[in-house]
């Protein structure tokens, strides 16, 4: 038998009182008593009561928060700096020193230029062998390189400053060459391959060169700067070792072999990714072998390191190690490689190897020992603040692995 029927209401959606209001009741019931009226009571009538004081908490919170959720979650995606206004001051800061590594830069080879030209004057050609051809060339290389890589990005001031770098590297190789120090056919090859470079970096610059050269000279690049470092590692311990063009045949062949594949699309995005990325790291690697070629020389010819130039190592150990906060600021591996390794070895490195042999005084380089170490530390410390880490360490982890 079918049960019967039992009247109902519908709960509005929003919640409502669940008690009528007293002023309510009176109104209904009248002066007479409760009128017969059905009040109809549902079956889960004291359910909705903990639920209705939720409802007005939750609103509550809304109305007092109402971002937190949004909050909470940019707080995961994001970490929070612990003082914002503290990493400006650190960006703003590692910026200008990387501009004021212009001016080192640009007065680089300027000693060493004026000190060739005395001794060639002065007919004493052997002062000049203290130069090592090798280094200045791999240098050149790589200013030739970040030549081409400013200059597609349109960097108007780095492009002057790696111009000016081509020019005067240019400068010492050919004094060297006049001095019999490097031979003439790889001067001839290095002065071709600077003409066209120059060139075509410039017309390009403008956008007056098509596309399809400027790809030619971007695998150019990549190939030679590739088959130029291992043959100029090998190069810079002969006659410790035999005389050979195997390291840079094999090493171009391998490049050859790697562009040819990327632009036939036969590479996977990550490997066409690192095909373009090798003619920057073949930069840093040249600008990493000019100090340990430098140092070579100076190793095997003690008596010629009075044709060195203090006033060019130490302009080289400024330039590189104002771009050293820069790199770390940004994370920039590539970047803090070259600069470390450049200012380490190619600036306080050689010094050293000036004071060993009494080229320069005790006390100058004992105050540029700890200049450069102060400055390390400094880098260290304000990026440490600036970036809210615990520990010099953890800013150094970042740097290396990315993190």
């Amino acid at each position: 038998m079918p049960s019967p029927s039992v009247p109902s209401v519908r709960l509005p959606l929003r919640a409502g009182p669940l008690r009528t209001p007293l002023r309510s009741r009176k109104l209904r019931e009248g002066p007479r008593g409760p009128s017969p009226t059905l009040v109809v009571k549902p079956l889960a009538c004291k359910a909705p009561a903990s639920y209705h004081s939720a409802l007005l908490l939750h609103r509550r919170r809304y109305a007092l928060h109402p971002v937190v959720a949004t909050a909470t979650a940019t707080t995961t995606s994001k970490p929070v700096l612990k003082d914002p206004k503290k990493y400006k001051e650190w960006d703003s800061m590692t910026a200008k020193f990387a501009g004021a590594a212009n001016i080192p830069f640009l007065l680089l080879q300027l000693p060493q230029i004026i000190l060739n030209a005395r001794n060639l004057l002065a007919g004493n050609k052997t002062a000049l062998f203290a130069v090592p051809w090798l280094g200045m060339l791999t240098g050149l290389l790589g200013n030739l390189s970040l030549l081409s890589y400013f200059a597609k990005k349109k960097e108007t001031g780095a492009v002057i400053v790696q111009t000016l770098g081509v020019i005067s590297t240019y400068v010492v190789i050919a004094q060297l060459a006049m001095a019999e120090s490097m031979p003439l056919p790889q001067f001839v090859a290095t002065s071709a391959v600077v003409s066209a470079g120059l060139l075509l970096n410039f017309l390009n610059y403008f956008g007056w060169l098509p596309g399809t050269l400027w790809l030619l000279w971007e695998d150019f690049i990549t190939i030679g700067g590739l088959a130029v470092l291992p043959q100029v590692m090998w190069s810079t311990f002969v006659p410790f070792i035999p005389n050979s063009v195997l390291p840079g045949i094999i090493s171009g062949s391998l490049a050859a072999t790697a562009v040819i594949t990327a632009r036939l699309g036969k590479l996977s995005d990550e490997g066409i990714k690192f095909v373009g990325s090798l003619s920057g790291w073949t930069a840093t690697l040249l600008f990493m072998w000019m100090p340990v070629a430098q140092m070579w020389t100076n190793y095997l010819n003690p008596s010629n390191i009075n044709g060195l130039s203090a006033f060019t190592m130490l302009l080289a150990m400024i330039g590189n190690g104002f771009m050293i906060p820069r790199a770390v600021f940004i994370r920039d591996l590539m970047w803090f490689t070259g600069s470390a390794w450049a200012s380490l070895l190619q600036g306080w490195g050689n010094l050293a190897c000036m004071y060993c042999f009494n080229s320069i005084s005790r006390e100058s380089f004992l105050a540029t020992t700890f200049g450069l170490l102060l400055w390390l530390g400094f880098t260290l410390w304000r990026d440490t603040i600036a970036h809210g880490n615990s520990s010099p360490m953890t800013s150094l982890k970042e740097l290396v692995f990315g993190e």
